[in-house]
């Protein structure tokens, strides 16, 4: 099954449609029926712009391989973020690591944004590709297959292709936003049936907020997001 559109184009095929039928619509018309999170996801796609400001990003095992279900692999990425934590001026607001992606809430406080996160990417990769070959690895060799057959779609990778190259980058514009990709990230565990409480979780910033001992440092996110560092926010 292909994947669904997003919901902004299908605001947009009503918008358009309505235009074709009624000609005299002038663009602020039609700028006016859609929200704000829509006409971002128009204006700029995925790409991240201000390099400097709050964002949700997903990371996506390429094929929806299970990788994380086992413990060695989900370590390294967390090891990973705790460097760039330390390293890179990574601040964590929210994250969680599921056996096929992570969800993060995450800014730069020096503004080098895509490059932390493109480092991030291509160490994890490369670590766990090698972690993979030199464990006892049941499912090495459909894995391998799997990452090798991904980079032959791109001309940019080598080998093998670990991280789909899509960050799903959201800008976080709002308070309701904001606690919206909060909720979200830390019901991720609840719904898949793991768990019954989201921090029970262990990877998981779920078990910050309930005040329990946390995988990662997180900043806390208890404030209105003007207030936030170099906070961008649209209304």
């Amino acid at each position: 099954m292909g994947r669904k559109a997003p919901a902004f184009q299908k605001e947009m095929t009503q918008v358009l449609v309505s235009f074709l039928l009624i000609n005299y619509l002038t663009k602020e018309t039609i700028f006016a029926t859609l929200n704000t999170e829509t006409i971002l996801s128009m204006s700029t796609g995925y790409k991240i712009v201000e390099q400097d400001a709050l964002h949700y990003v997903t990371f996506q095992v390429v094929k929806w391989i299970d990788v994380f279900t086992r413990k060695v692999y989900r370590d390294i990425v967390i090891d990973s973020l705790k460097f760039c934590q330390t390293n890179k001026g990574l601040e964590i607001y929210a994250f969680v690591v599921m056996s096929n992606h992570a969800h993060l809430l995450i800014r730069s406080n020096n503004g080098t944004f895509s490059d932390t996160i493109r480092e991030m990417k291509s160490f994890t990769a490369k670590k766990i590709l090698e972690t993979i070959n030199a464990e006892s690895e049941s499912r090495k060799e459909w894995m391998l297959d799997l990452f090798e057959f991904s980079a032959k779609q791109h001309k940019r990778n080598e080998n093998f292709q670990f991280w789909t190259h899509e960050n799903h980058a959201e800008l976080i514009y709002s308070d309701k936003f904001l606690f919206q990709k909060l909720n979200y990230i830390h019901e991720n565990p609840v719904r898949a049936g793991i768990v019954e409480k989201a921090e029970d979780y262990l990877y998981s910033s779920a078990r910050d907020f309930a005040g329990l001992p946390c995988l990662l440092e997180i900043v806390q996110t208890l404030m209105p997001t003007e207030k936030m560092p170099l906070m961008r926010t649209v209304r």
